[in-house]
């Protein structure tokens, strides 16, 4: 797994040097242009526009606090609060856990959640894990309640499948999302629940998911795979502060929750485990996701909001999203993605400060026809990608479906998909926005949105989409060139 930093100024320049290999008078002005341009304070509508740097190493995500103080562009008070917890107890010292990474800790965590539930109403409580490595199984929270990792200590996923009990199918899929019938549980898991807090001093969730990877792998895994921390249902949620690692499934997964926020995680799972997506927002309201660093083997974010009929029927929206200062690779999928399960609807994210590199895609919007539902008001800025083949891609046709039972006619409706301030170098295609066949894929905007470094012939590739575009190089597909489009795209 990779962590190195990117050199933006070489990259920059590295990226420029294929494009003159046989210089005519239009590349030298342009390369004159790019020389001038970097020596100015250069503003958000400049061409070539100048981005900040944003932290990768995991040390830099590690405070132990979630003030903003030093950042007023901080979402994070989406987070409500909760006073100091009025009961704090140990894994070890009051429950007698043992923690050397083989004794089984999980009657002992569900023992002390049970004991430490009857606090909810009286100030709440704390559980604090101590150094060590803490073998679990699944095992769930309560409401007004910490969970606490201390520095050095580490929770460790069981890998006895029968730890990972079955439960119900969420209603917004109909099924296990890849099996049918129901599925396993997340390693730690919330239902109904609110002012809960999972943080502590840089401490270490592993789901050991390399057992559940070789099922997958294998074709024969019978349940749907564990997500490594689900809260579903729940209010007022902050997870922050943490180091999570090889998720068997998707790592966090929020669901029909509301103010949540994900702050200063650092998740790794290897570049080829499947489906180990970063951050999924699902079906859930007023989420912030900011200062992340992730590589995983799917997307590092993915908004969703149900599948097909079934999230059709249920109708719960994922809105109100914020993804701010992520960064990360993903050498198959998307740094973020919005969908393909999307047919409860999502509307108004804000993607900002994100920086991609050696990924297949930097956003990706996802749908099919059967999905249904829309997605509206995306506002995607201040983006840079290094070497991520396709920039900016709108795909379907995935056949991807939970059961016959699904509506071809079921289109979604996208409406106000807004990039401005975007650089990508060394990109091996353009973008590629291939909308649906009678849907509606309309004010696609693209403003100050640079690539370097694609060959002379590289084109993009747009269907069935429409929209503006303005200081854009190269020069965009005809679909964007709609001047009906501009007044909306400005």
């Amino acid at each position: 797994m990779s962590t190195q930093k990117m050199d933006p100024e070489r990259s920059i320049y590295g990226a420029m040097a294929g494009n003159f290999m046989r210089p005519t008078w239009a590349a030298l002005l342009l390369l004159l242009t790019v020389v001038a341009v970097a020596s100015l304070q250069i503003t958000t509508k400049a061409a070539f526009p100048r981005f900040p740097v944003i932290p990768v190493p995991a040390t830099a995500l590690s405070s132990s606090s979630i003030s903003t103080t030093d950042d007023s562009r901080s979402c994070c008070g989406f987070f409500e609060g909760v006073r100091r917890r009025k009961v704090v107890m140990s894994i070890r010292d009051d429950f007698g856990g043992v923690g050397d990474g083989k004794t089984s800790n999980t009657e002992t965590f569900r023992r002390a959640i049970g004991f430490l539930k009857r606090f909810g109403k009286e100030g709440g409580s704390q559980l604090n894990v101590p150094r060590g490595r803490w073998l679990t199984g699944s095992f769930n929270l309560t409401s007004n309640f910490t969970l606490f990792l201390e520095d050095g200590a580490v929770i460790v996923g069981s890998q006895d499948p029968e730890e990972w009990p079955i439960i119900e199918p969420l209603p917004s899929y109909g099924r296990g999302r890849e099996r049918l019938g129901g599925r396993h549980i997340s390693l730690i898991h919330g239902d109904g629940l609110s002012n809960v807090v999972i943080t502590g001093e840089n401490g270490t969730i592993d789901g050991q998911g390399k057992m559940w990877w070789e099922l997958w792998w294998n074709r024969t895994l019978k349940y749907t795979r564990g997500h490594l921390l689900e809260l579903m249902n729940s209010h007022n949620v902050l997870i922050s502060n943490l180091t999570l690692l090889n998720s068997p499934f998707w790592t966090i997964h929020p669901v029909y929750c509301n103010n949540v926020v994900i702050k200063n995680m650092t998740i790794l799972a290897p570049l080829n485990a499947p489906n180990t997506d970063g951050i999924d927002p699902d079906s859930s309201t007023n989420v912030c996701i900011e200062d992340c660093y992730i590589e995983s083997g799917d997307d590092l974010v993915a908004v969703k909001s149900g599948w097909d009929q079934y999230g059709i029927i249920m109708a719960r929206p994922s809105s109100n999203i914020i993804v701010r200062r992520v960064s990360g690779t993903t050498p198959t999928c998307s740094g973020v993605g919005i969908g393909s399960e999307m047919s409860g609807g999502i509307s108004n994210v804000t993607i900002e400060d994100l920086h991609i590199w050696d990924s297949a895609a930097g956003v990706r919007i996802k749908s099919d026809q059967g999905r249904g539902g829309y997605i509206a008001n995306i506002s995607i800025s201040n983006i840079k990608m290094e070497r991520v083949k396709i920039p900016i891609r709108f795909s379907r046709g995935s056949n991807d479906h939970p059961d016959e039972g699904w509506d071809p006619s079921a289109v979604p409706k996208v409406k106000g998909i807004y990039f401005n301030n975007v650089i990508s170098l060394s990109s091996t295609k353009a973008p590629q926005l291939k909308g649906i066949e009678g849907a509606s894929f309309e004010e696609i905007c693209f403003k100050n949105f640079t690539m370097l470094g694609l060959a002379k012939s590289t084109a993009w590739h747009c269907e069935f989409v429409s929209g503006y575009a303005n200081e854009v190089f190269p020069a965009p597909c005809p679909e964007l060139l709609n001047n009906a489009s501009s007044l909306l795209c400005s």
